[in-house]
């Protein structure tokens, strides 16, 4: 009897240890190991991939997660504020750690992040900022200190004489539009010989600052100076300039510094183009996301520079 007792113990405790022994020392998961292991999941909501800057965007975001050992989904809005609300939602049911987000609409962009607040996961807002929700850090370019850039340098140009104008406007409501255009006003409101005789959106598009240009010169041709506020419209109204003869005498400044831009300014098509370095910005925001989810403290905003290619 004492030996069965006995064999009956023996057995349980083997049992106890072998269940014990399933999980080593220091085996229990943080934010730490998370990262260390590269298991760390970023879901990013790009507005669209229809433009070489965000284009780079997503190229700069999937080289530093590559570096920094984490996984990352990307979703291509389209410029179209429905779907990114639906991306993000699918992102959500992804089993992401942090959501960057480069909104198509800084209002229409709440509700989402609004989503990923209430499902606990941190957000952060990459080049266009949000109107509202919880967002741990924003990360982009000084966008009103980019306008006086491209206002200053207009300015100059013109000289003493000064002249009529046309301003290209990004999509209404993002915020990047407004902010660049209040940097630009700030400095060629304020001179009495530059007068903007025309300003019209074109939605950060080249084919519609094409088209748009060429409705605007049909009434106003003897301008001298166009500020687009990214280059994609800016080299949709080199276009329009050029089919009319008019592209010598126009200075033509865009915002962004694409490839595409830069060969323009080389070839004396463009005059200038404010650089925001979108490799250097989605650096950083992969950079802030893993120290997010690592549990560090971040900046609420955290710029990045610019600088004047003519």
């Amino acid at each position: 009897m004492k030996k069965s007792i006995v064999g009956i113990f023996a057995i349980i405790l083997m049992a106890f240890l072998a269940a014990c022994s399933t999980d080593t020392p220091g085996s229990e998961s943080s934010g730490d190991d998370e990262a260390d292991n590269g298991t760390i999941t970023i879901g990013f909501s790009i507005s669209t991939l229809n433009n070489p800057f965000f284009v780079d965007l997503r190229d700069g975001a999937e080289s530093t997660a590559d570096e920094e050992g984490v996984e990352i989904i990307v979703a291509d809005a389209q410029d179209d504020s429905s779907k990114q609300l639906n991306d993000i939602e699918d992102l959500l049911q992804q089993d992401i750690d942090i959501l960057l987000v480069n909104p198509t609409d800084d209002e229409a962009i709440v509700a989402g992040i609004e989503s990923a607040n209430a499902a606990e996961i941190p957000v952060i807002t990459v080049d266009r900022s949000a109107a509202d929700g919880e967002v741990v850090t924003h990360i982009a370019s000084d966008n009103i200190a980019g306008g006086e850039m491209a206002g200053q340098f207009i300015a100059d140009a013109l000289g003493e004489d000064g002249g009529d104008m046309v301003e290209l406007e990004g999509i209404a409501g993002v915020l990047a539009t407004l902010e660049r255009g209040e940097g630009f006003h700030n400095i060629v409101d304020e001179i009495e010989e530059i007068e903007v005789v025309a300003n019209q959106t074109a939605n950060f598009d080249r084919t519609e600052g094409l088209s748009v240009m060429e409705n605007i010169l049909q009434g106003n041709s003897d301008i001298s100076a166009v500020f687009a506020h990214n280059d994609e419209m800016a080299l949709g109204a080199v276009e329009a300039l050029d089919s009319q003869g008019l592209l010598d005498d126009v200075i033509v400044v865009g915002f962004d510094a694409t490839d595409d831009a830069r060969n323009a300014v080389e070839e004396g098509r463009m005059q200038a183009t404010i650089a925001q370095q979108p490799l250097l910005i989605s650096e950083e925001a992969i950079k802030a996301a893993v120290d997010v989810v690592n549990g560090e403290t971040v900046e609420d905003f955290i710029p990045v520079d610019l600088e004047l290619i003519e």
